[in-house]
């Protein structure tokens, strides 16, 4: 099934609305939608007989640099038996002010992968998945400060009195 096929299926059953943007001259074709539709839509490419989107091959947290207001989380979708493929954009608000992390709904209900990938999107971006049975880190200790992944992270000189952050030395002896 083409990238075509599969859009006009989701704005068949969706409505166009339901796509905010869409990358299709890419090598992987993408669509962006709001998080608000996230599970219904991933419930639905994984339900359709047509479509069956059976695995998630991986899913990314995206940060586009300290200027930006807005995280991403990316979603790279296939069929295995019908060997079509799709991805996913879900731009998620976010204030570098506030301590309040960004969050969108998990999709680990539908595919079970989505389990290690949202806590390491969470881990490295700081992105919550609302409704993700086991939300915590899974790289960084329990205890590490900040989200190392995200533009504006800044790496602490200590931790738990080792030393972490180096200086390059640009000389070569």
């Amino acid at each position: 099934m083409t990238f075509e096929e599969i859009k006009n299926k989701i704005i068949s059953s969706f409505g166009a609305e339901i796509i905010l943007a869409e990358q299709a001259e890419q090598l992987q074709a993408s669509i962006s939608i709001s998080a608000e539709h996230l599970q219904k839509l991933c419930t639905f490419l994984r339900d359709e007989p047509e479509l069956y989107f059976d695995y998630l091959n991986c899913l990314s947290g995206v940060d586009y640099g300290i200027d930006k207001t807005e995280l991403a989380v990316v979603y790279h979708l296939s069929s295995i038996p019908y060997k079509h493929q799709l991805v996913i954009k879900v731009m998620i608000p976010f204030d570098r002010t506030s301590a309040i992390l960004p969050s969108i709904p998990s999709v680990s209900s539908i595919w079970r992968s989505a389990d290690w990938h949202e806590r390491e999107a969470f881990d490295m971006y700081g992105i919550q998945f609302d409704g993700h049975p086991d939300m915590r880190r899974i790289l960084c200790p329990d205890d590490w400060e900040g989200y190392p992944l995200r533009k504006d992270y800044e790496p602490a000189e200590l931790y738990n009195g080792l030393k972490i952050k180096f200086d390059r030395d640009t000389t070569h002896d």
